[in-house]
């Protein structure tokens, strides 16, 4: 009999030990302890993905304890009943990614590439060229929280506020939380929305060259965004945007380190980091996980899942799928056939996908130029992260 327990310490070194023992065993598995079927194969997560219409990504169609317990979340969140692209379905859910698709562009993300260069440059430049050089707080964490605030249009006064308030809403991403980080993620939530408040009212007045004026401005043939809309697209364009990027340079790095020979590679063929990257995503998912609710009785695998039962989709798991990936627990940056699914798949494919990608290809860009020598520093890294995200909040390099 295999069991799923995320809260033993070597689920947090490794995940993917027991990912291997379930998707073995037991590919779509009901966990007791976590009240959710484990989905760990790529093709039951592609299932789920692909159909909204049963497999809903609304907390208030969950039953039992657990849903009871989403709807009271929801009921005394600071955003009382709005939602985000995360928690809502279609059509609902087509309506309003369409009207953010007008504002938040490919070609916008495009135009940025100068400016993430100079940012990460300038948190580069004042890194010490010899000796001891802690990753995460230095560069990882600043460099995301300065390119999406300076996206939306904050001043670079207001960054440091805006990190510490994502955190404490990132650290609610578990499905069991305690008392105090819910509090704690509502009372940064409550300081995001009466800032955001005036700011959207000022871009309102007097637009100007940011995504916010854009969100403003963005309206289909027949609808245009609420101002509650716009001020929960930009909290999660903040929360997620910033966690996943930090988890990725990070997760990224360490493998990079742990594979000195992937390194020399990408330093001699730069033109091979965007594959690295997409290998970087596969093999060390800064997702980990996310969560659908069965909007009716189904079937998944030779499993009967019940009306209103949680899913938790291990993406990455799926993400080593050996039916899916040739030698998946293999880093391989030359990887020809990489189709994860870090990004997620079919209507609620990550909006951020192409800012994250840009940011990473700039961030790994730098560092393999500037640090030709890059090696594990002294003292030990720190993993953070929670059940569905999977990060670093240490990473102590040597550039000597």
């Amino acid at each position: 009999m295999v069991v799923f327990n995320p809260f033993v310490p070597s689920y947090k070194i490794n995940p993917h030990l027991q990912y291997t023992r379930l998707r073995a065993a037991e590919p779509v598995h009901h966990s007791i302890a976590m009240q959710a079927w484990i989905i760990t194969r790529y093709e039951d997560c592609i299932t789920v993905l692909r159909d909204p219409e049963t497999f809903s990504s609304n907390g208030f169609n969950a039953s039992g304890q657990l849903g009871d317990t989403i709807r009271e979340q929801r009921a005394t969140s600071a955003l009382g009943a709005v939602q985000t692209l995360l928690t809502i379905d279609p059509p609902a859910h087509t309506r309003l990614r369409g009207v953010i698709n007008r504002a938040f562009t490919p070609r916008r993300v495009d135009l940025l590439r100068p400016r993430i260069e100079a940012i990460a440059e300038e948190l580069l430049d004042a890194v010490t060229p010899s000796g001891d050089f802690e990753l995460m707080t230095s560069f990882a964490q600043p460099l995301p929280v300065i390119v999406i605030a300076e996206l939306l249009g904050i001043p670079p006064t207001d960054r440091d506020r805006f990190k510490q308030w994502s955190n404490k809403i990132a650290a609610t991403t578990d499905l069991l939380n305690t008392e105090a980080a819910i509090m704690e993620a509502r009372e940064a939530t409550l300081k995001l929305i009466d800032y955001f408040n005036d700011f959207i009212q000022a871009r309102r007045d007097e637009p100007r060259d940011d995504l916010i004026s854009a969100l403003v401005a963005a309206q289909s043939t027949e609808e245009q965004l609420t101002h509650e809309e716009i001020l929960a697209f930009a909290i999660l364009l903040l929360v997620a945007g910033n966690e996943t990027t930090t988890n990725l340079i990070g997760n990224g790095t360490l493998a990079l380190l742990d594979n000195p020979e992937a390194c020399e590679f990408l330093r001699r063929q730069p033109d091979h980091l965007p594959a690295a990257i997409e290998e970087m995503l596969r093999h060390d998912s800064p997702v980990q996980g996310v969560v659908r609710i069965a909007g009716r009785d189904t079937t998944l695998g030779t499993q009967q899942i019940p009306q209103g039962d949680l899913l938790m989709l291990m993406l990455g798991a799926a993400n080593r799928d050996p039916e899916q990936f040739d030698e998946p627990d293999r880093f391989d940056v030359t990887r020809q056939s990489n189709r994860h699914i870090s990004f997620g798949f079919g209507p609620h494919f990550c909006l951020g996908a192409p800012l994250a990608r840009l940011e990473a290809e700039v961030a790994f860009a730098l560092l393999l130029q500037r640090f030709p020598h890059l090696t594990r520093g002294s003292g030990d890294m720190e993993r953070g992260g929670t059940l569905l995200l999977r990060g670093l909040t240490k990473l102590p390099l040597n550039l000597a």
